[in-house]
């Protein structure tokens, strides 16, 4: 069993964080709502910690798991981040969603200091988080990752190694990239069975079965049908992944046209005031144009 130092929890990192603690191991937790930390603790036990530094003190594994870059940098790199606080031979493991330089940056201070670092981007969404069912793809050295693995297998169906740092964070940004195009073509099909005056839930039940299924349409055709998006993954943190994604890829110069057309679908959906509404409410342009 491990000394986990666990950093954000949010609708991932909480349940995240819970299934390390109910799993055996040391977890002390730290978050910016002190509420928030204080609930996981009576809810799992484990401990709280004031600063992120403060968590990874002694820790075997440090975890993060926040929003962006920037808030990565502040968690990692701070005055209070757990890279000051953090031993050699140690290692951090970041589950957040973020830009491959970023990560190879990380890669590169963590080396400096003798810890490994694993980038570790999760797909699955809080339903995953929460069943403890996450697909983990992630970048960085082998040995690093061989000793994060058993760990981070406490709420994961799958933890693969893609390649050297950044590598995690390029497969996250493939995983979004098929999942906008997805989602649009879901939308469209739901709207098109709709008008037509097919019952959508019996479509979805018989074409789920053959080529064009789907996880989307399996858990979100049914939904998107209803109107229904009060849940799921919020188009906010959508956009944010899909910054990511068409900024490497220009840089790559990949051609991503449906993901860019998507990416300004979603900032209607914004505009509308759906910024935390989940992704399928592509659909809501179609059906309320």
């Amino acid at each position: 069993m491990a000394k986990i130092g666990f950093v954000g929890l949010g609708v991932m990192g909480y349940p995240m964080a819970g299934h390390l603690q109910a799993s055996g191991h040391d977890v002390t937790v730290f978050n910016r709502t002190t509420s928030k930390a204080d609930r996981w603790v009576a809810q799992y036990g484990g401990s709280q910690a004031a600063s992120p530094a403060d968590a990874a003190a002694n820790a075997d594994l440090v975890i993060t798991i926040v929003g962006n870059d920037d808030d990565v940098r502040s968690v990692v790199e701070g005055q209070d981040g757990v890279l000051g606080a953090m031993g050699a031979g140690s290692i951090l493991v970041d589950h957040t969603t973020a830009s491959a330089d970023l990560a190879r940056s990380l890669h590169q201070q963590c080396k400096a200091k003798d810890i490994g670092f694993v980038d570790a981007p999760v797909s699955g969404g809080q339903s995953g988080a929460e069943n403890g069912g996450l697909t983990i793809m992630c970048g960085g050295d082998q040995s690093a990752f061989d000793t994060a693995q058993p760990i981070i297998d406490a709420y994961a169906v799958a933890v693969t190694r893609m390649g050297d740092a950044g590598s995690g964070q390029l497969t996250k940004m493939v995983n979004q990239i098929c999942i906008a195009g997805l989602v649009q073509a879901l939308s469209e099909g739901v709207h098109f069975a709709k008008l037509v005056g097919l019952d959508v839930d019996r479509v979805v039940e018989v074409i789920s079965q053959g080529a064009a299924g789907s996880w989307q349409m399996a858990n979100r055709g049914p939904t998107m049908a209803r109107g229904e998006f009060d849940f799921g993954f919020a188009v906010d943190w959508m956009r944010k992944d899909l910054g990511i994604a068409l900024a490497e890829g220009e840089r790559a110069g990949a051609s991503l046209a449906i993901t860019a057309l998507v990416d300004q679908f979603y900032s209607r959906i914004q505009s509308r005031g759906g910024n935390r509404w989940d992704t399928s409410s592509l659909v809501d342009l179609l059906d309320n144009p």
